[in-house]
């Protein structure tokens, strides 16, 4: 038995999960009148049969119920409901003060789910990214809508994803995977229409399987498209999936789906009938429930089975594995891991939320990839300039054992920078954030980034700090690609995006975010491109295990292997990995360092300031020599 509108030819049958409702409608829009369908009910299934629907015939929900806000039901007959297992919808949502308004009719706000015949499904395929490789985050809509090589029509949308001069561009990276920030359908925060803004990000979902009509305007076939075309590429394709909350928002939020079906049933709600907010949305939704559970799956079986994704990141995935604590050993894990369309998924987990005990980094399952957000605060403040951070710089190098360490190999996905948060470029031009343009007087994203500028706060045309920057730029990638695990970077960071200091630029949905392809640092972007041809040939770096003691000796400068105090060394890092084959050399302090190498005749292979000395190391730098093989 299935939720939702499964159509076939002679009949098409609803179905909706509803625990604590009185009475449902279906309502079909028949020439632009609402024709509404009481639904039978058999225990907390509504259903009902209709003959003779097509394809593109746009329907929808009300349902009765208690008005009991204080025990958790918020039934509103007078809201148009859409369905909550729609696969297309036929417009975006918006937002409208009548959507929170009780007894406020909102035909025609509120989009209506559309029918649509059986999608087809996609041949099964292993999927195509393996731990160790790069993940490129991407923004869809901001990544191409200024792309000078994508037609117009396609700027922004899906489709672009699938033009040549976009997958050029990822395959020069080394990409190995893109992970698409929200595609699904959702509504900006209620407080941005005010203040003209909206949301650019997508993490304010309402229906997890319709795809937001602005990024895929012909619903699962422009997601199918782009998949396929990036696969023939030799790229992987994962989703970023919000299953923790919806744009439903708190109590004063709009009634959009699962609130009006079923308020108690589908949202985590404290004894005295209070929503829990363990993402800090308003709402969270409830895993304890095998009804959210089966939404989840659902959903993941959607995208795999009819478009052929090859993995999955969870926003706040701490959440999934809720009832109400964390539980490592959730129903949610087992099900994802038994499932033939999902066992070999990738999953990767954003391994923390807000709620009590919600920092969860190294706790899920032991196939599941997880953010670690210990790799980018330590490599930050390393680079920043930081004492008596040797020892953490070579534990998250060497893929964070001790956090991963039970693992066979890295579960890390190391990251600089994120979606949320400074760009890479930002990190190393402004101390503070800068998000007065949000219109929260700057009180909005992280206060703490271990963030430097330089010298100057911002833009500036001082030769001698840009040149500082772009110094540690091209040294902050150079760490990453050499860190085991698997290693993300955010579309744009390879090549200087900057957000002017915005550390929170969800609500900016303009040329703050949107990528800039002519003024973009090709240098730099070059840089990463060999940075990543480089961990590609190099088996060692590559291999998502853990450094064994035989790959590797570290090492002071003056060429002795690390003794007990050397990991506690006070001043800024500075220090040798010896591969045998290859020697990575770290100078982060600010005065050139002799390092005494191990006999053999060592040539670079990579050198962030393009240092002419054959043994020394210019300050702030990171250079990588192999050793030459003599006849």
């Amino acid at each position: 038995m299935k939720q939702g509108a499964q159509w076939r030819a002679d009949v098409t049958d609803f179905a909706v999960i509803a625990r604590h409702a009185t009475r449902l409608w279906l309502c079909l829009d028949i020439d632009g009148e609402e024709r509404r369908i009481p639904m039978a009910r058999a225990g907390d299934w509504h259903r009902v049969a209709v003959p003779g629907l097509l394809p593109g015939q746009r329907y929808a929900f009300r349902a009765e119920g208690p008005w009991q806000p204080e025990a958790g039901h918020r039934y509103d007959p007078a809201k148009l409901l859409v369905d909550l297992y729609a696969s297309r919808i036929d417009k975006p949502f918006v937002q409208d003060p009548r959507l929170a308004t009780f007894g406020a009719d909102t035909a025609g706000l509120v989009p209506w789910a559309v029918i649509e015949p059986p999608l087809p499904e996609v041949a099964a395929a292993a999927a195509r990214f393996q731990p160790g490789g790069l993940i490129y985050e991407i923004n869809v809509r901001a990544f191409t809508m200024r792309h000078p090589e994508v037609p117009p029509a396609m700027r922004g949308t899906l489709a672009a994803l699938g033009h040549p001069a976009v997958i050029d561009h990822l395959r020069r990276m080394g990409v190995d995977a893109v992970e698409l920030m929200p595609i699904t359908a959702w509504i900006d925060e209620r407080h941005l229409p005010p203040l003209g803004l909206n949301n650019g990000w997508g993490y304010n979902p309402v229906v997890p399987m319709a795809l937001d009509p602005r990024l895929a305007p012909h619903g699962m076939a422009d997601l199918r498209t782009a998949v396929s075309a990036l696969h023939q590429a030799g790229i992987g394709v994962m989703l970023d999936l919000v299953l923790n909350h919806t744009g439903e928002s708190d109590v004063h939020g709009p009634t959009l789906s699962l609130r009006g079906l079923d308020h108690r049933l589908y949202y985590s709600h404290a004894p005295d009938g209070q929503l829990i907010n363990d993402t800090g949305t308003g709402n969270t939704l409830d895993f304890g429930q095998a009804a959210v559970r089966d939404i989840a799956l659902d959903t993941l079986r959607h995208f795999v089975r009819h478009a052929g994704v090859d993995g999955f990141r969870f926003d706040l995935a701490p959440i999934m594995a809720r009832s109400p604590s964390f539980d490592r050993d959730a129903p949610i894990f087992a099900a994802i891991a038994d499932d033939p369309w999902l066992a070999d998924r990738v999953m990767i987990a954003e391994p923390w939320d807000i709620g009590p005990g919600g920092y969860q980094l190294g706790r899920f399952p032991d196939h599941w990839l997880e953010w670690n957000d210990r790799y980018r605060d330590d490599m930050r403040r390393c680079w920043r300039g930081d004492g008596g951070l040797i020892g953490s710089l070579v534990t998250r190098i060497a893929g964070s054992s001790d956090i991963f360490g039970g693992a066979l190999y890295s579960r890390s996905v190391n990251f600089l920078a994120a979606h949320d948060g400074f760009t890479l470029a930002d990190l190393v031009s402004h101390e503070q954030r800068h998000n007065h343009a949000n219109g929260e007087d700057n009180r909005d994203g992280h206060g703490e980034n271990f963030s430097w500028n330089n010298g100057v706060e911002g833009l500036t045309d001082d030769p001698v700090i840009v040149a500082r920057r772009k110094a540690d730029l091209r040294a902050l990638l150079a760490l990453l690609c050499v860190s085991k695990g698997t290693i993300m970077v955010t579309a744009g960071d390879e090549c200087g995006r900057s957000q002017q200091g915005n550390n929170n630029a969800y609500c900016q949905d303009n040329g703050l975010t949107w990528f800039d392809w002519a003024g973009r640092d090709r240098d730099l972007e070059a840089w990463f491109g060999q940075l990543m041809a480089l961990r590609k040939a190099s088996p060692i770096l590559s291999d998502p295990g853990f450094f064994r003691p035989d790959q590797v000796c570290w090492r002071r400068p003056d060429g002795a292997p690390f003794g007990p105090a050397d990991w506690h060394d006070p001043a800024p890092c500075a220090l040798m990995a010896d591969f045998g084959d290859m020697l990575l050399l770290i100078n982060r302090r600010d005065a050139a360092l002799d390092f005494f190498l191990p006999p053999g005749n060592w040539v670079d292979a990579m050198d962030s300031r393009a240092c002419s000395a054959v043994d020394g190391v210019t300050a702030r730098s990171v250079r990588l020599l192999s050793r030459k093989e003599t006849c």
